[in-house]
């Protein structure tokens, strides 16, 4: 079992940055691959970022790519979200999630590949 607390979310001006972290419970975090997922009112949740184990392979959505950084602190059980560049259209909450994985080179991309996940931490970019 994991339990994922997401924080690190606001208001922010266009062209802003934030980080988001996401500490998790447990004793087996190294052996999750871990994601960030956003869903805005009235949208599907879509998949932002990915990383595997060890942080050696990491994943983008076009939409983010070149803007957002994902990593992760195995000693710290805590995955970040870095977000830089923001537009309006990053408002959304944005969701961690923990998906068990049987090797290192593992990203995952899609909802149901993901067991464990967070309440939500809202972000709003401010046109």
């Amino acid at each position: 079992q994991v339990q994922l607390v997401e924080s690190g979310g606001g208001l922010v001006q266009t062209g802003g940055s934030l980080r988001l972290s996401c500490a998790a419970s447990g004793r087996t975090f190294s052996r999750y691959a871990m994601g960030w997922f956003r869903q805005a009112p009235g949208n599907e949740r879509e998949f932002v970022a990915a990383i595997t184990w060890r942080g050696g392979n990491t994943a983008y959505a076009d939409s983010v790519k070149g803007r957002f950084t994902i990593s992760r602190d195995n000693a710290q059980n805590t995955v970040y979200l870095q977000m830089n560049s923001l537009k309006p259209e990053d408002t959304a909450d944005y969701y961690c999630a923990a998906g068990i994985v049987g090797t290192d080179n593992e990203v995952l991309t899609r909802r149901y590949e993901y067991h464990y996940w967070g309440q939500g931490t809202q972000v709003t970019v401010s046109s």
